[in-house]
């Protein structure tokens, strides 16, 4: 595979919060489609995919406050702060309504975002969203050690930097494509490099690890708010394609075939062998899977 092109970097100022994205150009004619990165994620979750998804449109990704190139605030990176960034962020960058792409939290503010905003959103797409999925919040005693303690205000940031400090910006990387299911030797090398000097570039940046564990509670306390969640799913009605990997395991496939089966009027996709990041491990597939999806979407003058 390719390294591919990595489009243009650029930044926005949102009511004093600087953001980060990239524009990677494309159809100009066409709608914008917008990629939300997950939990822990950043533009870089979507080099392989955005550039296959410029025939459809002008193709952004953005990094939330706290990810990615986007400096912390100084404000909780909750969900809420989250949709309340992505919703200034379509209005001030983007042309709406927009293609709407998710993945993991990313999906999850997505799926808020239409139903409360849908003038906003064209289309919906879903690559692996969180998803509710009470019987696998805790797997073991020790997963449960583990959130309590970085559940403490203070304590979880410290450790994750320690940890981080400890074993280096590469083996973090590993780990986290590890627990996402994508093989580091499939990859191009220069998004690898790119990976690891961003890791390194966050590791001096002071609120990083308050904003990920911020983000973490509030979306673990949003699932927990099954009911809720599940209401706000049921009131979309733009278009949405659901994908999910049949090897994810950070959001089972389980909750997607469940997730599909309430919402009838969703198109649900799954990908067979792909796991939390399928963008990363099947870009092509998943790339001709949205195309001839939205082709069914998309007026014939664009």
């Amino acid at each position: 595979m390719g390294d591919p092109d990595i489009g243009s970097s650029r930044t926005v100022d949102l009511t004093g919060r600087i953001l980060h994205y990239v524009d990677f150009g494309g159809l100009p004619s066409g709608p914008t489609v917008l990629l939300v990165h997950g939990l822990g994620g950043s533009h870089l979750n979507w080099d392989l995919l955005a550039p296959r998804l410029t025939e459809a449109g002008r193709v952004y990704a953005l990094d939330l406050p706290g990810f990615g190139l986007s400096a912390p605030t100084g404000r909780p990176a909750t969900v809420r702060s989250n949709l309340q960034v992505l919703t200034e962020f379509i209005e001030q960058v983007c042309r709406a309504p927009v293609i709407l792409v998710g993945n993991s939290m990313g999906g999850l503010v997505a799926i808020l975002l239409t139903a409360a905003r849908p003038e906003l959103v064209r289309s919906l797409v879903l690559l692996d969203p969180a998803l509710p999925a009470p019987s696998r919040v805790l797997g073991s005693p020790s997963d449960a050690w583990t959130l309590a303690v970085h559940a403490v205000p203070g304590v979880g940031e410290r450790l994750r930097r320690s940890r981080r400090d400890r074993i280096g910006a590469l083996a973090t990387l590993r780990e986290t494509l590890q627990r996402c299911g994508v093989d580091e030797a499939a990859l191009p090398a220069g998004l690898v490099e790119r990976s690891i000097a961003l890791i390194e570039r966050q590791s001096d940046v002071a609120g990083v690890d308050r904003a990920h564990l911020s983000a973490s509670r509030s979306l673990a306390w949003t699932l927990i708010r099954s009911r809720r969640y599940y209401a706000t799913m049921a009131s979309i009605s733009v278009p949405v394609l659901l994908i999910h990997g049949s090897r994810d395991g950070m959001v089972p496939v389980a909750a997607a075939r469940s997730t599909a089966r309430r919402y009838p009027g969703w198109h649900y996709l799954e990908l067979e062998g792909a796991g939390h990041l399928p963008q990363l491990q099947v870009p092509d597939t998943v790339a001709v899977r949205i195309l001839d999806w939205l082709g069914g979407q998309l007026p014939p003058s664009s």
